[in-house]
C-alpha cells in the first residue's frame, strides 16, 4: 500500500499488540513512511492528600508519563533495527488525544489493536468505536490474533446510484479508496479479494403481496431482474475504474469474486464476512462529507458490531470530525 505517508501505530506495549506493530512496520518499510508509535496515560486527578495543580499532582503525572514511555521504548526496541520509530506518551482520554494526535500532524492512517474487554460480545470497545466514527483518517483495528499476512480480504462498497448527486460524489470517491486500499493489501499479501455490494429493490414486497398493486409476479421479477443489473453494471463500472487507476493488471490478476446479495447491507455482509472467514473487512463508515458531527451510518455501525474479524475502515474526502482541538 503506497498511499500512506504518515503512520500512527497505538499500543499498550504487551504481547497481545506485537501483530499491530509487526503490521505498521512493514507498511512504514514498504511505503518509506514516518512511523510513530504511541501510547496514552490516562490524566492523574486530584487525590487524597492533593490539590488541584500542585505540584504533587504534576510529579505523579510525569512519573506515569515517564513509566509508559520506558515501556513503550523498550516493545519497539526490536523493531527499530527496521524503521525508525518515533515514541510519544498521550495523556488523557484515548480516542481524542489519538484524535487529536491526528489533527496536529497530519497522520494518514491509523493502526490499533481493539480494547480487550472480555465482558462484552462484539469485538469492539466505546474507545473503538469512538475511533471509527469520528477520525478524519483511515482506522485499522487490528485483532490480537490477526495472521502476519492477511488471507481473505472483504471490500464491501455501495454503488446505489438512487441518492442525491452530491452524495453520489461522496459514495463514489469512499467506494474507489476502499476498493483500493483493499486490492492493494490484497496484492502485497498474495490474498483473496472478495468485493461485495448488497442490494435490495424499493418497494418490492409491495408489489407482491400489495392490496392495490395489480403487477403480475413475473412483471415484478422482471423489475426485480432489471435493478440487479444495473446494480451489477454499477459494481463493474466501479471496479474498471479502479483497474484503470491502479494499472490495468491488477484487478486481472487478483481475480477478485464479486458478491452481489439481496437483502439488506446490516445483514448480508457480515453474514459473507463469516461465511468466507474474512479476516479483514475494508469498509466505509460514512458516506456524507461537509456535515461537521455527522460520524456514522446506522448500516456501518450495525455491520462493525457484527464482525469478528480486523477492519480497515475509511471515510470520503472532505469528512470533517467533531473533534477540535485544545487552544
Amino acid at each position: 500500500m503506497k498511499r500512506f505517508k504518515d503512520i500512527l501505530c497505538v499500543l499498550e506495549p504487551v504481547k497481545v499488540c506485537e501483530p499491530a506493530l509487526e503490521r505498521a512496520v512493514t507498511l512504514a518499510e514498504n511505503n518509506q513512511a514516518c512511523l510513530t508509535v504511541v501510547d496514552v496515560a490516562p490524566y492523574v486527578t486530584v487525590g487524597i492528600g492533593m490539590s488541584d495543580g500542585g505540584s504533587g499532582l504534576a510529579n505523579l503525572q510525569a512519573a506515569m508519563v515517564s513509566i509508559h514511555k520506558q515501556r513503550l521504548e523498550a516493545f519497539v526496541e526490536p523493531f527499530a533495527k527496521r524503521v525508525k520509530i518515533e515514541t510519544k506518551v498521550l495523556v488523557g482520554t484515548p480516542f481524542l488525544e489519538i484524535i487529536r494526535e491526528v489533527l496536529r500532524n497530519g497522520r494518514d492512517l491509523v493502526i490499533k489493536v481493539p480494547e480487550y474487554q472480555d465482558w462484552l460480545e462484539r469485538l469492539f470497545g466505546s474507545d473503538d468505536m469512538h475511533i471509527l466514527r469520528k477520525c478524519p483518517c483511515p482506522v485499522w483495528l487490528i485483532k490480537s490474533q490477526a495472521p502476519k499476512t492477511h488471507r481473505v480480504i472483504l471490500a464491501a462498497v455501495d454503488v446505489d446510484d438512487t441518492h442525491q448527486p452530491q452524495e453520489m460524489e461522496s459514495r463514489h470517491a469512499l467506494n474507489r479508496q476502499v476498493l483500493e486500499m483493499a486490492s492493494s493489501l490484497a496484492l502485497a499479501g498474495a490474498a483473496e479479494l472478495h468485493i461485495v455490494h448488497a442490494w435490495n429493490v424499493l418497494g418490492e414486497g409491495s408489489m407482491r403481496h400489495g392490496a392495490f398493486m395489480n403487477a403480475s409476479e413475473s412483471e415484478v421479477n422482471a423489475c426485480v431482474e432489471q435493478v440487479r443489473r444495473q446494480h451489477e453494471a454499477n459494481l463493474d463500472d466501479l471496479m474498471c475504474e479502479v483497474s484503470a487507476n491502479m494499472g490495468q493488471d491488477t484487478l486481472h490478476y487478483l481475480k477478485p469474486q464479486k458478491h452481489l446479495v439481496k437483502g439488506g447491507a446490516r445483514k448480508e455482509i457480515p453474514a459473507l464476512a463469516r461465511h468466507i472467514d474474512a479476516d479483514l473487512v475494508v469498509m466505509g463508515t460514512v458516506a456524507r462529507t461537509g456535515v461537521s458531527g455527522f460520524i456514522m451510518g446506522n448500516t456501518a455501525e450495525s455491520i462493525l458490531n457484527q464482525i469478528d474479524c480486523s477492519v480497515l475502515a475509511s471515510k470520503p474526502p472532505g469528512f470533517k470530525t467533531p473533534v477540535i482541538l485544545d487552544d
